[in-house]
């Protein structure tokens, strides 16, 4: 039985991997667009305000969008993982988690990024029993509960935010001597009355029986506390996942775990192209929109390589 055959796999739905599939498909590029879900990680996000398209939306509603831009002008999507890819005389193998294959002239890795972990004691114990990594996913869960959550940025403040509306109280804890999101979060924050910032502290150590009851923090000065809760809501930054098919295809990565493109989106190895956050372009500035633009380069990139 013959594989199906494309001129473009992309490995990935999210904002990179849409755009490129809305852009290849523009270009008449036979396009097949593979992943978990569409929107990919920005589905976990419950409010996204600085998409110039958008005064105020969901992450899910923009991946949903995207993705029905993509298919309207011609490119198939299919929401399972990659499990595999292989380098043959025409291009590459792709297998997918339920063991299906498709050809491909050309592959773009739009891979994204995973949530990072703090790697305690119990961490995984409570996994999905007070510990969580998705506030939009679980946030109802802990109506009018306490909950944490820890980190300083963008995600972690916006986190709180959508908290603040379920939650009783919401403690916001980081580690930093300031928080490092956008002023205008940060704002937000300061004027809502039943968040509270715990700034210069770390949790050391979660704590329960079935479920997750307490935490327990320390400042600067090792002063140690516990505090009673009920759901603890980590937002602490993303990083690669270790997909081992990028060592099988000699694709080069930084300490990171990165991978290298060049100005137009290319690896180190012929006829694959990455783009998003996964990859170490855009100065490193992690964005949707920056995921967008990247996918949009490759795919013309890759325009050309097949026209040669």
């Amino acid at each position: 039985m013959n594989n199906p055959k494309y001129d473009l796999i992309i490995v990935g739905s999210g904002p990179a991997g849409l755009t490129a599939g809305l852009y290849a498909s523009r270009y008449k590029i036979k396009t097949l667009i593979i992943g978990h879900i569409n929107g990919g990680l920005m589905t976990e996000s419950h409010k996204i305000c600085n998409f110039p398209t958008e005064k105020d939306i969901t992450g899910f509603e923009l991946g949903q969008k995207m993705a029905e831009n993509a298919a309207s002008q011609g490119a198939e999507i299919i929401n399972t993982e990659v499990s595999n890819i292989v380098k043959t005389d025409s291009g590459y193998l792709v297998t997918t988690a339920d063991n299906k294959n498709f050809e491909a002239k050309t592959v773009l890795l739009a891979l994204g990024t995973t949530h990072r972990k703090l790697n305690l004691e119990n961490e995984n114990k409570f996994l999905g029993r007070g510990v969580s990594y998705c506030a939009t996913c679980d946030g109802m869960f802990y109506k009018n509960k306490t909950v944490a959550v820890i980190g300083g940025g963008n995600s972690a403040l916006t986190s709180a935010l959508y908290l603040s509306d379920v939650a009783q109280k919401v403690f916001l804890i980081y580690r930093g001597s300031e928080l490092k999101g956008e002023p205008a979060w940060i704002e937000n924050i300061n004027k809502t009355n039943n968040i509270e910032i715990l700034l210069n502290t770390n949790i050391n150590s979660f704590g329960g029986g079935t479920n997750l009851e307490y935490i327990e923090i320390s400042n600067t000065n090792n002063e140690g506390k516990k505090i009673d809760l009920n759901g603890v809501f980590l937002e602490i930054g993303t990083e690669p996942k270790n997909y081992e098919f990028l060592g099988k295809l000699n694709i080069a990565r930084n300490e990171g775990g990165y991978i290298k493109v060049d100005t137009s989106q290319k690896t180190s190895t012929s006829g694959i192209w990455a783009a998003g956050d996964i990859t170490d372009a855009s100065n490193n500035f992690r964005q949707i929109i920056t995921a967008c633009s990247e996918g949009s380069i490759a795919a013309e990139d890759i325009f050309k390589y097949l026209k040669k």
